[in-house]
């Protein structure tokens, strides 16, 4: 073995923290020296943090540490999506080593990273928590496992790699935002916190976070609500009971992928502003997928309508499998001559494009179960992720997809519902919602307005966990 691989194990193999400083020329905050120390020491980590703390930088120097002071070692990590572990993690471990004294010691690709004359045995590699078989079959003396965004897991994964953890010397690391309360990350950290050295890291206490961040954070999440619990202080939900809508499952939908290629209608929701404060959102979705929200503000009715149908076009381009095309509009207020336009457009252009109109304060399908039609759809929306949630806990594959919208999120996990004297389902105006969290639900409104439909015969394949009509 090369003299100075032999040199690192002996210098660094209980030291994390002076590895970090000598050879990657990393200085750990206080919190990141603790918690490297408490892996050095222990088998498995479990960190709990606001957003911006520095997690990342800190799983990029346990990944190295480890790969360069045990002999012949295995180290995975992993992330629910391809993007926090490809375009953040692992690049984050790229950017490290690339200004540290080990570079000439390690060759590094876009899924691997070995030991060079070892690239058999002693290696780090990223992969996808998508199935457990992904986290099966690694056995070795010494060996790490690192989780990113660990609550947004699925229970069989962590199932599968605590069982891969057999060996002489095998630790795990956890770190993520407290999203959800229940699964393998929060267990860590509740009934299973003997089994774990844990850390909780609040965004107000991290020298990496600024003071106007924080104060952005504030204004934008409110003290108090469960966002702010979890993507400042680090704190589970709570789990509003008179939100119709939970963090948890909302959150979930973030994380995974769905698969959209045998669906061929696209849905475009658009809530729609004009000149206030508010803003317009066109929420297209194809399948379970809703993609990336378009945002306007200060539009008129007219641009607001040539808008929605160059998304249309947009969409038609990229995915040809489409040849139905639905665009529901809010048909309120404001709303009207957007929709009033946009059927004045396709009948002129002969465009096979069906308008439909949604009327919040109109009736609900289901009469006797929804005060209004706005109570109607976001109950329906609840039920699609939380059945996208139970999905997720039985390891089966997700059923809806949302962007990583923090807005979209609050908002919808945000509106507060009551039962009224006949049993009803009423959820709380715009204009309540505004005043208390001191934003209108437009996204929320958008993406759930992608769902609708307005039939019995509509609803009932809504329900029946296949919506994609």
């Amino acid at each position: 073995m090369d003299k100075s691989l032999i040199t690192l194990l002996d210098t660094y193999w209980d030291n994390p923290v002076w590895f970090a400083e000598d050879m990657m020329n990393f200085h750990a905050d206080k919190w990141q020296s603790e918690v490297l120390m408490a892996l050095a020491q222990s088998p498995k980590v479990s960190v709990r943090s606001g957003q911006g703390v520095g997690k990342t930088g800190l799983e990029s120097i346990v990944v190295t540490w480890y790969l360069c002071t045990r002999p012949f070692p295995k180290v995975i990590a992993t992330a629910p999506t391809r993007q926090q572990l490809y375009d953040v993690l692992w690049a984050e471990i790229s950017k490290w080593l690339a200004s540290s004294k080990i570079e000439n010691l390690l060759e590094w690709t876009k899924t691997k990273i070995y030991m060079k004359g070892y690239s058999e045995r002693w290696w780090a590699t990223a992969k996808t928590a998508t199935r457990p078989e992904n986290m099966q079959g690694f056995h070795e003396d010494y060996m790490l496992f690192v989780v990113d965004e660990a609550s947004g897991v699925a229970d069989p994964i962590m199932e599968a790699i605590l069982g891969t953890l057999t060996g002489y010397e095998n630790k795990l690391l956890m770190c993520g935002n407290p999203t959800r309360t229940s699964g393998t990350f929060y267990d860590s950290h509740n009934r299973d916190r003997d089994l774990y050295k844990t850390f909780k890291v609040s965004s107000l206490d991290s020298p990496r976070t600024s003071k106007d961040n924080i104060e952005m954070l504030r204004r934008k999440y409110h003290e108090g609500s469960d966002p702010w619990r979890v993507r400042v202080l680090g704190e589970f939900p709570k789990g509003e009971s008179d939100s119709l809508i939970s963090l948890e499952a909302a959150e979930m939908a973030t994380t995974r992928e769905v698969n959209i290629s045998n669906d061929y209608i696209l849905n475009i929701g658009a809530d729609i502003a004009r000149y206030g404060d508010d803003e317009t959102i066109i929420a297209p979705r194809i399948g379970g997928k809703v993609f990336n929200l378009l945002t306007y503000s200060k539009q008129s009715t007219m641009e607001t309508s040539g808008r929605i149908l160059r998304a249309v076009d947009e969409f038609k381009s990229e995915y040809p499998q489409i040849n139905r095309v639905k665009i529901k509009t809010d048909d309120d207020g404001l709303g009207a001559g957007v929709t009033d336009r946009l059927k004045e457009v396709v009948a002129q252009e002969r465009l096979n494009y069906e308008i439909i109109p949604i009327q919040n304060g109109s009736s609900a399908i289901e009469k006797d179960k929804y005060y209004n039609k706005a109570s109607e759809m976001w109950d329906v929306m609840r039920g699609e992720l939380d059945n996208n949630l139970s999905c997720y806990l039985q390891g089966k594959e997700s059923t809806v997809q949302l962007p990583n919208d923090d807005k979209l999120i609050k908002q919808l996990s945000n509106r507060k519902y009551s039962v009224d004297s006949k049993g009803k389902i009423q959820i709380e105006s715009k204009k309540e919602m505004k005043k208390r969290i001191g934003e209108s639900p437009d996204r929320a409104d958008a993406v759930i307005y992608s769902f609708a439909e307005n039939s019995n015969s509509d609803l009932s394949l809504l329900k029946g966990g296949r919506i994609w009509g």
